[in-house]
C-alpha cells in the first residue's frame, strides 16, 4: 500500500486502535477514581498521578506525529498525515468510549479535553468539530504535497490561524485561566458553567479558513523563475 490512499487508510487502522487503547485507558481511570460525572466527580486537589498523566497525553501526542512522521514522503506531507490522525484518532476515541460505557450521552456532555498546561474543559461536540476540520485539512495537504505542489504559510494564513487559535483556546482554558490567581488547587476545582459557543466556532472558523488556505498550496511549475531574455 504505497499509495496515498493506501497508507490513509494504514494510518487509519492505526488510529482506530490507538483511539481503544485510549479510551479502555480512561474507563480504567473512571474506575479507579468512581467518576460518572466529569464535572462532580473529578478530584478537586492536585493528584500524585498527574504527572503520569501529564506524560501519557505528550505520548500520545509523539505517537501521533512519529506514525504521521513515517507516512508522509515530504516534510508538508509528514504535517498532514500527523493532523489526520490526530484528528481521526480523537473522533474515535469517543465512538469507543460510547460503545464501552455509554458515554458521551450526547454531543452537548462536558468532558475534560485536556490537561496540558492546564485543564481543558469543553462540551463533546467542540472537540469533534476540530477534530472533523484536522482530518480533512490533514488529507488535503498531504494529498496536495505528494502531488507536486508547494504549500506555504502566507501572512494571512498565519493571522487567521493564530487568532483563531487564541479564541479558541481561550473558551476550553477559561475556567482554569480565570481561577489560576489561585494557585492550583483553586485550578483543580474550577468547573465550567457555560460555553461561548460562538467565540469558539469564530476561532474553529478562522483556523479551518487558514488550514485549508495552506493546504491549497500552489503548482511548483508556477514558482519557477522566468527565463531571463536578453535586452
Amino acid at each position: 500500500m504505497s499509495g496515498w490512499m493506501g497508507r490513509l487508510l494504514v494510518l487509519s487502522l492505526f488510529a482506530a486502535a490507538m483511539a481503544y487503547v485510549e479510551s479502555a485507558v480512561v474507563v480504567y481511570l473512571r474506575q479507579v477514581y468512581g467518576i460518572t460525572d466529569l464535572l462532580q466527580d473529578v478530584p478537586t486537589q492536585p493528584d500524585p498521578l498527574i504527572p503520569v498523566e501529564l506524560g501519557r497525553e505528550i505520548a500520545t501526542l509523539v505517537m501521533l506525529g512519529t506514525v504521521g512522521a513515517l507516512t508522509g514522503r515530504t516534510p508538508a506531507a509528514r504535517w498532514g498525515f500527523f493532523l489526520y490522525v490526530w484528528g481521526l484518532w480523537d473522533v474515535l476515541y469517543y465512538v469507543w468510549l460510547r460503545v464501552f460505557i455509554g458515554w458521551p450521552a450526547s454531543l452537548l456532555e462536558w468532558d475534560l479535553l485536556f490537561l496540558i498546561p492546564l485543564p481543558w474543559w469543553g462540551p463533546v461536540w467542540a472537540p469533534v468539530l476540530a477534530a472533523a476540520m484536522m482530518m480533512a485539512v490533514g488529507a488535503r495537504m498531504a494529498w496536495r504535497s505528494e502531488q507536486g505542489f508547494v504549500l506555504r504559510i502566507d501572512r494571512v494564513a498565519w493571522l487567521l490561524g493564530a487568532l483563531g487559535a487564541v479564541l479558541a483556546l481561550y473558551t476550553v482554558l477559561a475556567p482554569s485561566l480565570n481561577a489560576l490567581p489561585g494557585g492550583l488547587e483553586a485550578v483543580a476545582q474550577a468547573r465550567p458553567t457555560t460555553f461561548p459557543a460562538w467565540l469558539y466556532l469564530i476561532g474553529w472558523g478562522m483556523v479551518t479558513v487558514a488550514g485549508w488556505r495552506i493546504s491549497k498550496g500552489i503548482s511548483a511549475f508556477s514558482r519557477l523563475p522566468e527565463a531571463s531574455h536578453p535586452g
